[in-house]
């Protein structure tokens, strides 16, 4: 019988994408503080949020199992001096926020980066831990500020890093990438597969 496979998730399309490479899972949320360490960098940020996203799900489940956990930021480039790693943009909290970030990221080229977590738990321990970065560059269109405006009131951007989803239709925000397309949606599936094949899950 094939072990459990838990997704450390709650995200729409994190399960999305991981049902398309015929993967049979369960959701289970980790509910971490995610707040980011004083001068902390972004990728080390991303990569810590899931490694410690995976172990709190494993640790509240029963061996044999896999555990996923993923954690996508967008990053912005620095644009003032000082600013070496560039500045994290998450979920905005309201309008203005959105407003705020969708201006800044207007034709201009920001970085998704999504680090994955792939457990295996073995009924002796912890039997396998896989952690690896995707990154994608974004180049967003010239968008109007109407446009901007519309995007809001759909109420679309408020659960997504950088205020926007690339596949919204009647948004359509970027106007091409320098990568994997799922990553920035948030899931890299070409990496996914990779870890999976790595660490002998043989269910997909």
């Amino acid at each position: 019988m094939q072990p459990r496979f838990i997704l450390a998730s709650g995200s729409p399309r994190r399960r999305e994408l991981l049902a398309s490479l015929g993967v049979e899972f369960e959701v289970i949320k980790s509910d971490i503080d995610e707040t980011q360490g004083a001068d902390e960098p972004p990728l080390a940020y991303v990569e810590r949020l899931s490694g410690e996203k995976a172990l709190a799900v494993a640790a509240k489940i029963q061996a044999p199992a896999y555990v996923l956990a993923a954690d996508t930021v967008v990053i912005l480039a620095a644009d003032t001096i000082g600013v070496l790693d560039g500045e994290i943009l998450g979920k905005p909290a309201d309008a203005a926020e959105a407003r705020t970030m969708l201006e800044r990221l207007r034709a201009r080229v920001h970085t998704v980066c999504t680090s994955l977590t792939l457990l295996r738990l073995d009924r002796d321990g912890l039997g396998a831990e896989l952690t690896r970065l995707t990154q994608t560059d974004v180049f967003m269109r010239d968008y109007t500020l109407d446009e901007v405006e519309a995007y809001i009131a759909s109420g679309d951007p408020f659960d997504k890093a950088g205020g926007y989803a690339i596949q919204h239709k009647g948004f359509h925000p970027v106007a091409r990438i320098d990568g994997s397309y799922s990553n920035v949606v948030g899931l890299p599936v070409e990496t996914l597969q990779e870890m999976l094949d790595e660490i002998g899950w043989a269910g997909a």
